[in-house]
Parts: C-alpha cells; structure tokens; sequence
C-alpha cells in the first residue's frame, strides 16, 4: 500500500473526501515529525511507538575496493510495533 492506497481507505472508511482524508494523514505525517526532531518519541497505545536513536560513528569497508572508510555518527527512526499489531499480523 503506498500513500495515494492509504489516502482511498482513509477516505472510504471515514465518510469523508480524498482532500480532506490527505489532510488529516498529511498533519498525522508533519506532527510526527515535528515531534521526532524535537527527541521526543511518538506513541499509539495498540499501534507502535517511534523513537529517535543515536548511531555512533564507525568504521566500514568499501566492497568494491576493501579500503576502510570513516561511517559518520548520526540519528536514526526507530518503529516498535505495539502488541495488537503484532498480533494482528501473525
């Protein structure tokens, strides 16, 4: 399902139009974000949590090459799905 599935079934399930189900999965999208730059982290009780993470600076190797290279340290997005959903899936 990509973005343009998920605003259709939004859409359908709502009642409401395309316009204002991308409205809404637009500004659930921004805030997410918002807070996830902020460090905070994003909970849906059921759903999953999303967390930001710190991955330290490391060495790796070039595969075509074998030389060593330097992996600059940077933040990750972290998705932790929540126990309904878990179950809801298997």
């Amino acid at each position: 399902m990509n973005k343009s599935d998920l605003i259709d079934a939004m859409a359908a399930d709502a009642g409401v139009t395309k316009a204002a189900a991308k409205k809404a999965l637009e500004s659930f999208l921004g805030n997410v974000e918002k807070s996830l730059k902020k460090g905070n982290r994003v909970s849906l009780v059921g759903f999953g949590s999303w967390s930001v993470s710190k991955r330290a600076a490391r060495e790796g190797r070039n595969p075509q090459t074998g030389k060593t290279i330097k992996i600059a340290a940077k933040k990750v997005v972290k998705f932790k799905a929540g126990s309904d959903l878990a179950k809801s899936v298997n």
